[in-house]
């Protein structure tokens, strides 16, 4: 129990690497306060699976949304981990403005507000995680948008890790490989998942749970002396 007592803020927590992260939090006793945008159902779910755990709609998409997502912490956090984004496939003949401020809003804009305005809230020596990708030093044909965004979400990570030193808050960033998810497999045929698992060293592709235990141990105090990194948990992806 790690985070015993410790209250923890997490971004798109109603499915997938999210999800994970909710649950591997709240089992090393956090209070988990999660976001989700639309599945009110998978919310509920999880709420009822994992006692001590609190979800609140965000869109974010609509930065005044923020306010609603920090209202539940407003007694103080230790724990903030920015994983909620969006990857539309898009070739850059076809990326049009809007679609450009969308997911630069939901993966970049966003995340940079959501540590400002929990800058105040966190108490000396707490965390942030940032979830960005593999794809920042991997690129893909048709994610630039994605690829752009967590590639502003890393930068964002290293200069907080300068501001938010001075009282103990590391920021760190965890990029995962492959990790199969809904939007992995929505972004990705049958056969290149076999041929990216042939690639990997470990054999096989990651799952949630690999990556929800490596944002455990950053946020928890073991971490203590890791801050501006990025962490790229690929199951030897990229070596």
């Amino acid at each position: 129990m790690t985070l015993n007592g410790k209250t923890a803020l997490v971004t798109g927590g109603s499915r997938g690497i999210g999800r994970a992260i909710v649950r591997r939090l709240a089992r090393d006793g956090a209070r988990v306060v999660f976001s989700f945008r639309e599945d009110e159902a998978a919310a509920g779910a999880l709420m009822r699976e994992v006692p001590g755990t609190e979800a609140v709609r965000a869109d974010q998409a609509d930065l005044a949304s923020i306010e609603a997502l920090f209202e539940p912490v407003a007694g103080g956090l230790d724990v903030l981990v920015n994983n909620a984004a969006i990857n539309p496939p898009t070739p850059i003949r076809d990326v049009t403005a809007e679609l450009f401020d969308q997911v630069m809003t939901v993966n970049a804009k966003f995340p940079l507000l959501a540590m400002r305005r929990a800058e105040p809230l966190l108490r000396d020596g707490g965390r942030i995680v940032n979830i960005s990708t593999l794809n920042t030093v991997l690129p893909v044909q048709g994610l630039v948008l994605y690829c752009a965004s967590k590639a502003a979400l890393e930068q964002f990570t290293a200069v907080a890790a300068r501001e938010f030193g001075g009282r103990g808050i590391t920021v760190n960033t965890v990029s995962p490989g492959a990790t199969d998810t809904g939007m992995l497999r929505a972004t990705n045929t049958p056969e290149a998942l076999e041929r990216t698992t042939e690639f990997t060293a470990l054999g096989r592709l990651g799952e949630p749970g690999d990556i929800a235990d490596v944002v455990a141990f950053l946020a928890g105090p073991d971490a203590r002396w890791i801050t501006g990194q990025n962490i790229r948990a690929t199951g030897g992806l990229l070596l």
